[in-house]
């Protein structure tokens, strides 16, 4: 085993053990505990047998981030790296690249040959797996360990989830021999408090040594004033100042709203949290860091970070966050207030997190935190070898009870839950390389059916007790008669009841007339009499237990109707992957992409793809809709078909170009045409068409400055940029795939260029 210069932990010597074995290794452990020495024991491995590891990351932020330390670490020239816009030394032996990145290699369509691409290759950390959650990008990961060549070993990087186990016995199925190393060892134990805005010169602990909820927190009221509910006060002044008293700074102030964010960092700058000295090092910084990046010289928020505060969300441009987390870093900036985001694995320890709420506001409405989103988000606390002990604070509001925190606070990790959902680029690449019936296999390869057995778990439930409330019912007749015997009876009795009924109303009718019976209605008495005499001739007639035995028998029918629905629903669930795969297939073949299972030319295009809807973008790209564009119109059009839809309240303020109108109206009948499609075989694929950005991208294409683009609407800077290089990633993808006309790539080329200067080009 490598020698560390320090001592390692025994959950670290297991993870190293398990490489040094050939083994793969899933290594589950809380945010902090020290895993990336697990993937540097793999990275010393593959330097000593001269070999390579590839180091994936979920977020492109965090793979420039281990980049830049591993270069530091081992040397510039044995590192690379491979985003979705960079490549450095790809043939390096440290090769750092997103999830996304490493599935297309493992793909070989736009990335060259798999063999190629994985010559050498010893070890793939995968780091931060626990993704697999993210509701978006969740099937990447299950690609890339489902067709990870087998002699690699993969070293999975986990925070903690609840089935960990379930996960390595799956990796273990799918690849090869896995061993799972787990562990809830905190280097830096925490200690939890509660802010009660009723004691606001204090935080109490909010438990006992017991584990029970310290019984001094009183849960906030819900002020009102004149039949309104008032808003209630922001305590985030005590909060801050209580962890000043108590020498509890750094700290990371998480709130879910990016508004919230600056305000609460307003109105903490009057606090006095920096010295002159520390203002003074703050001051050289920034004037050394905006030498280097002159678009940040009239920020907004330059004067709260001389009092060591600062607002860190999406909203902000990447070279401003980079600023304000080098500050952190080096305990100049005493409180960051963050969205969740920053949770996610940036390099940011704190001495402690507050977390503003416990529940949040979703597109759905208010809810409750799960457990390992307050997991990931305390566990930032604790800064190890600084720190003995890291802290958390919650802050008492209306919408939670002191009771409902305690219970989050001591709850176990969720488990991890598929994500798998084929694409029409899955499709199109496995077909490509395989036959239908091998594809299928590959599918079922899949975590979420692997994990189906969970997932079907509230289903076989029902079922089982739909079946237990069956065999209590089955009822054993005194006369050891058949339930046909007794369905016959109920029928007979059925219709003797009606025709009685329609006699007597009959008779009643024809006495109030003074009318003579007709020979019909004589006989239709005379049989209802033969029908009661038959009835009398079966035992049920006068069975005690015949209403007994009659409603269990309607009962058990009914549960049965219930058991044939959960037969389907779970066959449905078992299936689920594979009948989305043939869906998309269906849809494939009606728009000409596959024949014989076969990609066509344009198949073959879009395989090579990766957006949302690559179908979308394929018929786009093929159609007339893009032709005659400047640089500018094209960029805007690609911008409208990139947006996600904004919420209703954020209209667009400037006006579109004709040429891009245009474009945009012939792209609005090729959508049409395609949901069509796509609602036949019930696929869900978003169509988006929103220009919300469209007029901003082609003012900055056009050279405008970028003072009048971010102020042409009030939105964050962060969210315009990030905007501007989703476009960028999709022009660029026109310019690398095959059978694009000529004059798209050069166009495109062109507006690449033209977008990539500062601030945009910046990570």
């Amino acid at each position: 085993m490598y020698e560390f210069p320090f001592e390692l932990d025994d959950f670290q010597k297991d993870a190293c053990n398990c490489i040094d074995n050939g083994e793969s290794v899933v290594v589950c452990a809380p945010t902090g505990a020290g895993k990336t020495v697990i993937a540097q024991h793999a990275i010393h491995r593959a330097l000593e047998q001269g070999l390579r590891v590839f180091y994936t990351t979920p977020l492109k932020a965090l793979s420039n981030q281990k980049y830049y330390d591993f270069g530091e670490k081992y040397g510039q020239d044995k590192v690379g790296l491979l985003t979705g816009d960079t490549s450095i030394n790809r043939n390096a032996q440290i090769v750092v690249m997103t999830t996304e990145v490493f599935r297309n290699m493992l793909y070989g369509t736009n990335f060259g040959a798999v063999a190629d691409n994985m010559k050498d290759v010893r070890y793939v950390v995968l780091d931060e797996v626990h993704y697999m959650n993210d509701e978006q990008r969740g099937t990447v990961w299950e690609e890339s360990i489902i067709y990870c060549p087998t002699n690699v070993q993969i070293i999975a990087l986990s925070a903690t989830v609840a089935n960990a186990q379930e996960l390595t016995d799956w990796i273990n199925t799918v690849h090869s021999k896995t061993e799972l190393v787990d562990t809830d060892f905190r280097p830096v134990p925490l200690r939890f408090f509660y802010f009660d805005s009723s004691q606001p010169y204090k935080l109490l602990p909010l438990l006992t040594p017991s584990g029970q909820l310290n019984k001094k927190i009183k849960p906030e009221k819900r002020e009102f004033h004149k039949g309104k509910r008032k808003s209630p006060k922001s305590p985030v002044n005590d909060v801050i100042r209580n962890l000043a008293q108590n020498d509890m700074l750094p700290a990371i102030y998480f709130t879910f709203s990016r508004k919230k964010c600056d305000e609460q960092m307003e109105r903490c700058a009057s606090l006095e949290l920096v010295s002159r000295a520390e203002q003074a090092q703050i001051k050289q910084f920034i004037d050394e860091y905006i030498a280097e990046y002159p678009h940040l010289y009239n920020n907004k928020h330059l004067d709260y970070l001389m009092c060591g505060v600062a607002s860190h969300h999406a909203g902000l441009l990447p070279a401003w966050k980079n600023l304000v987390e080098k500050l952190f870093q080096k305990g100049l900036i005493k409180v960051v207030f963050a969205t969740e985001t920053l949770a996610a694995g940036i390099n940011m320890p704190a001495r402690t997190t507050v977390i503003s709420s416990t529940s949040k506001r979703t597109d759905s409405g208010h809810r409750m935190l799960t457990a390992s989103e307050f997991l990931q988000m305390s566990g930032r606390a604790g800064r190890r070898g600084m720190d003995e002990i890291g802290y958390v604070v919650i802050v008492g509001t209306p919408f939670q009870t002191p009771e409902e925190v305690a219970e989050l606070v001591l709850s176990d990790a969720n488990p991890l839950e598929s994500r798998f959902s084929p694409s029409y680029s899955m499709v199109l690449n496995l077909l490509q390389r395989f036959s239908l019936e091998e594809s299928k296999e590959l599918i079922l390869k899949s975590f979420g059916y692997f994990s189906s057995g969970s997932r079907l778990q509230p289903l076989l439930k029902q079922y089982e007790l739909n079946e237990n409330e069956i065999k209590q019912r089955e009822f054993v007749c005194p006369s050891h008669l058949s339930d046909d015997v007794l369905h016959e009876y109920d029928k007979m009795r059925h219709i003797y009841v009606q025709n009685r009924q329609t006699y007597k109303k009959i008779l009643k009718q024809e006495k109030h007339k003074n009318r003579p019976l007709t020979e019909e209605v004589i006989q239709f008495g005379k049989q209802n009499k033969e029908l009661l005499a038959s009835m009398h001739s079966f035992k049920c007639d006068t069975c005690k237990l015949y209403k007994k035995h009659s409603k269990n028998v309607e009962v058990i029918e009914r549960i049965r109707v219930r058991q044939h629905k959960l037969e389907k629903e779970m066959e449905r669930q078992r299936d689920i992957f594979w009948n989305k795969f043939l869906a998309h297939r269906s849809v494939l073949i009606d728009f000409g992409y596959l024949k014989d299972d076969y990609p066509t030319d344009w198949g073959k295009t879009t395989s090579q793809i990766r957006s949302e809807n690559e179908l979308y973008l394929s018929q786009v790209i093929f159609s007339d809709a893009l032709q005659n564009l400047s640089p500018a119109q094209l960029a805007a059009v690609v911008s409208a078909i990139t947006t996600e839809e904004q919420r209703t309240d954020m209209m667009y303020g400037l006006p579109l170009s004709e040429p891009v109108r245009k474009s945009l109206n012939l792209i609005r009948n090729i959508r049409r045409k395609i949901d069509k499609v796509q609602k036949h075989y019930s696929v869900e694929a978003p169509l988006y068409i929103n220009p919300f950005y469209s007029s901003m991208i082609e003012l900055w294409v056009d050279g405008a400055e970028w003072e009048t683009i971010a102020e042409s609407l009030d939105i964050g800077e962060g969210d315009i940029v990030r905007s501007f290089k989703r476009t960028v990633d999709v022009l660029r993808q026109f310019t690398t795939i095959d059978n694009v006309p000529e004059w798209l790539v050069f166009t495109a080329r062109e507006a690449i260029d033209k977008i990539l200067r500062e601030p945009v080009d910046l990570d």
